[in-house]
């Protein structure tokens, strides 16, 4: 059975020009350290609806909440919002390819320097912060544990995970012309 938040994204999509959307994660806010996200990447093939899915995480890992790089504190990106054109194909950090911020986008700051993000409404902040789409490790396991991996990006636990997921970007660039990539961030109901 899917999710409400799910049936209606698929309605949203009906009013968007085709192939205009890439995908979008359902967040689970409630564990920081672990991929306990979702991202739905779907498309049309054939005439017929395609959604694939990995784990992901949308949350900062711990050290970056006790560590911020930013002085206001950690990036997480606020949810039930749609970011047009947010992303496009690029290196990450310069080393490998991922999907980089070229749009802006809504983050929570969180500045109290404890272990859990901080969604109020009166900490957001929006523009361009290096806010990615990346895999953590590049190891044939992956990851289990956000750590390091995410001051506020998108990460996938999954490198094998992640070349399926850039697949489908380089393909979606290739033959549709894409130049960049909408992202919608729902919360839970999943």
């Amino acid at each position: 059975m899917r999710s409400s938040a799910f049936l209606n994204f698929l309605k949203l999509l009906k009013h968007l020009p085709k192939y205009h959307h890439l995908g979008f994660p359902l967040c689970n806010a409630t564990k920081e350290r672990l991929f306990d996200d979702q991202l739905h990447v779907i498309y049309k093939s054939g005439g017929q609806w395609v959604d694939k899915w990995w784990p992901i995480t949308t949350d900062p890992g711990t050290y970056w909440l006790e560590h911020p790089m930013n002085k206001l504190g950690t990036a997480a990106v606020v949810a039930d919002r749609q970011y047009k054109g947010l992303w496009t194909l690029g290196k990450h950090k310069g080393k490998y390819e991922a999907l980089v911020q070229v749009g802006e986008v809504a983050v929570h700051r969180d500045n109290d320097l404890n272990t859990k993000v901080d969604y109020s409404d009166d900490n957001i902040q929006t523009g361009h912060f290096g806010i990615n789409c990346h895999r953590a490790s590049s190891s044939e396991f992956g990851s289990t544990k956000v750590e390091k991996w995410s001051a506020g990006c998108q990460v996938f636990a999954s490198p094998h995970d992640f070349d399926c997921f850039m697949l489908v970007c380089n393909t979606q660039a290739e033959e549709r012309g894409w130049q960049t990539f909408t992202y919608t961030l729902l919360n839970g109901g999943w």
